[in-house]
């Protein structure tokens, strides 16, 4: 079995107990998802032995065993990078100096060289600054070459935006989808942010209670119902449409996806660049003929592949739109009163979508 094969439980003194039976993707993002208190960090600390899982656990990456009963590898043989909520950087050395740190301990050669890194995250202009005088962006960005400069084989991220505000977060996170696209490192990526997790990845884990909901496409796990995903009060699915034209007078860019064109806000794209959208399930209405008269104008045409009935005041719907699939949350009167059913051909009425791209233009605080 290729990847990383996980199989572990961990008991603790408190209630928590850690149960995992996997097998997680050696390549691009695998973001690992759940609410504080369902595991996630007690998962990465065991990958990169800093907690060692019970007797009968088995951590194994590309068929070299990190644990087993006959061996455990200490962190240090592991070859993983760390990128923790706060940086740990050195505070008496400046940004450089923290950099070449992580390159003389580096046990495997690489062709990731600091130069190479630092116009990765953009940090030229901040080399010769002491540590303590960047801000809380600047910070995390740095912590990530120093992992990304220690040659690892995988890159593990433990919630590395959370202490970010906004414009930070969104800078980091185009950085983090530069490096994914550029280079050829697996990385595992814990986050309780199902926003950041859209942009970023690609294999999807949802974490609860210590074990594991649901694995899968981020595409495919965003519109299920019988996950908590769907559930939860943003509720979106994630779909990819491909840029056909941009229309200068009205400021919007034409998206053909499945056939159909879905209008957004101009985008900076070229023609024919795949572009991530993201579409809440509330922003989602349905009517049996297409409207001529409407002020929205994302209208498509669907047809309802599952109802989920709770019994409460609204029903959740999963609508297949070509090969791809959208959330409808609409309340049950409407149900009942346009009578839908499984099967049924409408239109969706789209009021509003949110692009995640890596293509946006981020202004360096730097």
């Amino acid at each position: 079995m290729s990847g990383l094969e996980l199989r572990l439980t961990l008991n603790t003194e408190s209630p928590f107990r850690l149960d995992i039976d996997c097998c997680l993707p050696d390549r691009g993002v695998t973001a690992v998802y759940g609410a504080s208190g369902s595991g996630k960090t007690t998962l990465l600390n065991c990958i990169a032995g800093l907690q060692t899982a019970d007797a009968g656990s088995r951590i194994a990456y590309r068929e070299e065993i990190w644990q087993s009963d006959q061996r455990t590898l200490p962190p240090w043989q592991r070859n993983i990078g760390f990128v923790f909520q706060d940086a740990r950087l050195f505070p008496h050395l400046t940004v450089e100096q923290n950099l070449a740190f992580a390159i003389k301990r580096r046990k495997l050669a690489s062709d990731i060289d600091l130069d190479t890194v630092a116009e990765l995250l953009n940090l030229e202009s901040l080399r010769s600054r002491p540590a303590t005088q960047l801000s809380a962006g600047q910070t995390q960005r740095v912590a990530i070459a120093r992992a990304l400069l220690s040659a690892p084989r995988l890159l593990l991220l433990d919630e590395p935006l959370a202490n970010l505000d906004r414009a930070a977060r969104q800078q980091c996170l185009h950085y983090l989808q530069r490096l994914r696209d550029t280079l050829d490192l697996p990385m595992i990526y814990v986050s309780h942010d199902m926003e950041e997790v859209s942009q970023l990845a690609d294999t999807l884990v949802l974490m609860a209670d210590g074990g594991i909901d649901a694995q899968g496409s981020v595409l495919d796990l965003c519109s299920r119902l019988d996950t908590r995903l769907s559930h939860e009060e943003q509720a979106a699915t994630i779909v990819v449409g491909t840029v056909r034209g941009h229309d200068t007078q009205f400021g919007l860019t034409e998206l053909e996806m499945e056939g159909n064109t879905l209008l957004v806000n101009q985008l900076t794209e070229r023609i024919g660049a795949a572009c991530r959208l993201r579409i809440p399930a509330r922003d989602v209405s349905l009517c049996r003929h297409r409207a001529s008269d409407s002020s929205i104008l994302n209208i498509l045409p669907v047809e309802i592949t599952e109802i989920e009935q709770t019994g409460g005041t609204r029903v959740l719907l999963r609508l297949a739109l070509g090969g791809q699939y959208l959330l409808a949350r609409i309340t049950r009167k409407s149900v009942a009163e346009l009578n839908l059913k499984v099967g049924d051909s409408l239109y969706a009425q789209i009021k509003s979508v949110a692009l995640l791209s890596e293509a946006l233009e981020y202004k360096d605080e730097s």
